[in-house]
């Protein structure tokens, strides 16, 4: 069974997992510092991955991805996310449809939907 779910990671943490993603959007939020600039592996990045229940398990076993609540769930992101995420107009408090919402309006296909 396929489902969606939104994670902040790097880049270079979801290509180790891309191969196992059937899709993925995202926002690339910053360069981290201690990453080459020459190397846009340690890109920080919120993304929305479509995969099997095997491949999520994956990502959340991973320490390199931090996973979102369930969008419809209302509960707040961690203050890890909501910084990260807050030169895209996140604060504390957001829950996982406000934050997706907010970063629609860069990439409309992070937007939570259901069909």
């Amino acid at each position: 069974m396929h489902g969606r779910r939104y994670y902040l990671t790097t880049l270079g943490a979801w290509r180790r997992h891309a191969a196992r993603c059937s899709e993925t959007h995202f926002v690339v939020i910053r360069l981290l510092a201690n990453e080459s600039d020459s190397d846009d592996d340690g890109a920080q990045i919120l993304a929305l991955i479509d995969a099997d229940e095997g491949a999520h398990l994956a990502l959340e076993s991973d320490a390199d991805f931090e996973t979102l609540p369930h969008p419809l769930a209302r509960t707040p992101v961690s203050k890890r996310v909501a910084d990260a995420l807050a030169p895209f107009g996140v604060v504390r408090g957001d829950d996982t449809f406000t934050v997706a919402e907010k970063l629609s309006r860069v990439n409309p296909l992070l937007r939570h939907r259901v069909f």
